[in-house]
């Protein structure tokens, strides 16, 4: 497929499989905060996305006839839309969401859910989020899941049903980057579904700190659409999540206090 030229054909071989499907791709990108439809799609062929996420109460995708749609610029042929139930506070506001996005997508099950406690921190409700996680794979969505990185309420999560587990690495939009390292560890450690960053990336090093953790992917909006050149930013963030990923793989070396010639000492000629 076109956006994804360019694409590290070894990610071809490790694929991120989300709910049973396989994509190259593992940096999903949002569709808020760009300044029109145009460099929405240009920063998402950038970035190499195959998921994009997409807020319904603030993104018409057919529910507001005669307004820009953007399914027109990513269409679902594409690309793996994914709704999300940004601006929801409550477990109730966030399952009537998935329902709407459901019949918006043609019966499409895959939503990512998030519910958040407060305006100021964005922070997520956990308990709201337990509620409608419960509720939602009842229902038969496949849901990835925005949460705190509380590795037991991560594998909360999991046991609940969740395709996925998306803790913050910091506040919403904050691009600190990673902030609590030793938490994404252990919750990576313990998983048995994909573990994705999901909020706090502010640059292309954070999200390849993410992936050299052994998380699964990273998604982020505000670090691409934000940035000076929001393009390039995403070209960058894509080399990232794949140079961190390749890392990972590879296994680093151990930190030393002391040096370690690379040229050994032992065994010189004469």
């Amino acid at each position: 497929m076109r956006h994804n030229s360019g694409m590290n054909p070894a990610s071809v071989l490790d694929p991120l499989v989300i709910a049973g499907k396989p994509y190259a791709s593992r940096l999903l990108t949002g569709t808020g905060k760009f300044k029109d439809l145009e460099e929405t799609r240009a920063a998402t062929e950038a970035a190499g996305a195959e998921i994009v996420t997409v807020a319904i109460r603030r993104t018409n995708i057919g529910q507001t006839p005669g307004e820009p749609n953007l399914l027109d610029a990513l269409p679902p042929d594409r690309y793996t839309i994914l709704p999300n139930t940004a601006g929801c506070y409550t477990a109730e506001d966030a399952v009537r969401t998935c329902r709407l996005a459901r019949e918006l997508l043609d019966g499409r099950n895959l939503v990512k859910l998030e519910v958040l406690g407060d305006q100021k921190t964005l922070f997520p409700d956990v308990v709201q989020t337990l509620k409608a996680a419960e509720q939602l794979v009842a229902d038969g969505f496949d849901v990835m899941v925005y949460t705190s990185d509380d590795p037991i309420l991560a594998k909360r999560l999991e046991e609940i049903g969740c395709v996925a587990v998306m803790p913050l690495a910091a506040p919403i939009g904050s691009g600190l980057g990673i902030q609590n390292r030793y938490n994404l560890l252990e919750i990576v450690e313990n998983a048995k579904v994909p573990i994705l960053v999901d909020a706090g990336v502010g640059t292309a090093s954070d999200a390849a700190i993410a992936m050299e953790l052994g998380c699964d992917g990273v998604l982020m909006n505000t670090a691409i659409a934000g940035a000076r050149d929001p393009i390039r930013m995403a070209r960058a963030m894509k080399l990232a999540v794949q140079a961190g990923r390749d890392a990972f793989l590879a296994g680093r070396i151990p930190r030393k206090r002391f040096a370690s010639a690379s040229s050994p000492v032992d065994g010189l000629i004469g």
